[in-house]
């Protein structure tokens, strides 16, 4: 997957006349390998543990960069922060997010996307892109609030 990430992004870079650069290769390869939605500051946090040396500045140029690339999809949650998540597979998917410990969870559902397709052609309406959160909380924090309601 790393690879393919890699070799996406030097195309889109020389398509684009720019530079492959150890920091953009370095910082591509943790948001990769971190496998869930990133703050640009997350992302900054991690790459601090490998190399002191690239700049919040950076990364963000970069996950910005991988935006445009076709490798991350931009997402702002009702929280407000922007957080990116890789771009990996070709199939579209939702987000259930805990209102509580902010975990993020994807999910598909076929019947959903059928159901949200009828109801564009029963309106006549022509659907370009869609996107589903649903905000609540997750298994964990339902225990936890049941604990601390005893």
């Amino acid at each position: 997957m790393k690879n393919k990430a890699a070799e996406q992004l030097s195309e889109y870079l020389a398509g684009q006349g720019l530079k492959s650069t150890r920091q953009r290769d370095s910082i591509l390869g943790v948001f990769v390998s971190a496998g869930r939605h990133l703050s640009a500051e997350e992302l900054y946090l991690l790459i601090k543990k490998t190399d002191r040396r690239i700049g919040y500045a950076t990364v963000y140029r970069t996950l910005k960069l991988l935006a445009e690339a076709g490798l991350a999809d931009e997402r702002r949650f009702e929280d407000g922060i922007t957080r990116f998540e890789y771009n990996a597979t070709e199939g579209h998917h939702d987000h259930l997010i805990c209102t509580r410990c902010g975990r993020i969870m994807e999910f598909e559902n076929e019947q959903i996307e059928d159901l949200q397709l009828r109801v564009a052609k029963k309106n006549k309406f022509q659907v370009h892109n869609h996107k589903l959160e649903l905000y609540g909380l997750c298994e964990g924090c339902q225990a936890k609030k049941g604990r601390t309601e005893i």
